[in-house]
């Protein structure tokens, strides 16, 4: 559904999530290393992130990467938007170029259900959720932060 350069993004500003704050920046070979995506394509990625006002870019020894604001303020649908575009949440699940309301094909109607939910899901969801999700352990990937103890 998503392109390779979407899916890197989205893993990356999860991962910048965890391991950032406004003190803290996080450097490109970490997350390259990290998440094992190619660092250039990654560069690439992350520049195109920061030209959407998602993440801010410091230079320098203690630069890298940071959230250009709260987790809680960003969406996963800003990150998919940023990237790839929002045209695949209107397009036809078979391809074809008229499909719409007026013209389905023959899935159109069962189709624009699921494809609206997974909408809803990416517009619902923010990097503040999936971190908690992360930290907690209800999820099962880690991406290097350690979870927090149990009381």
């Amino acid at each position: 559904m998503f392109s390779t350069s979407c899916h890197y993004g989205l893993q990356a500003m999860i991962y910048i999530a965890l391991h950032s704050s406004e003190e803290k920046n996080v450097d490109l070979n970490q997350i390259a290393v990290e998440l094992d995506i190619p660092k250039h394509f990654l560069s690439k990625i992350l520049q195109l992130l920061v030209k959407h006002k998602l993440l801010v870019s410091m230079k320098g020894p203690t630069g890298g990467f940071r959230l250009s604001r709260s987790p809680n303020d960003i969406t996963l649908i800003k990150v998919i938007e940023a990237i790839d575009g929002l045209d695949m949440f209107n397009q036809c699940g078979i391809g074809f170029k008229r499909c719409n309301d007026s013209h389905p094909c023959p899935i159109h109607y069962e189709y624009k259900k699921v494809r609206d939910r997974i909408e809803n899901l990416f517009q619902s969801k923010t990097l503040k959720e999936l971190t908690e999700e992360i930290e907690t352990g209800e999820s099962i990937i880690s991406l290097g932060k350690p979870m927090r103890a149990e009381n």
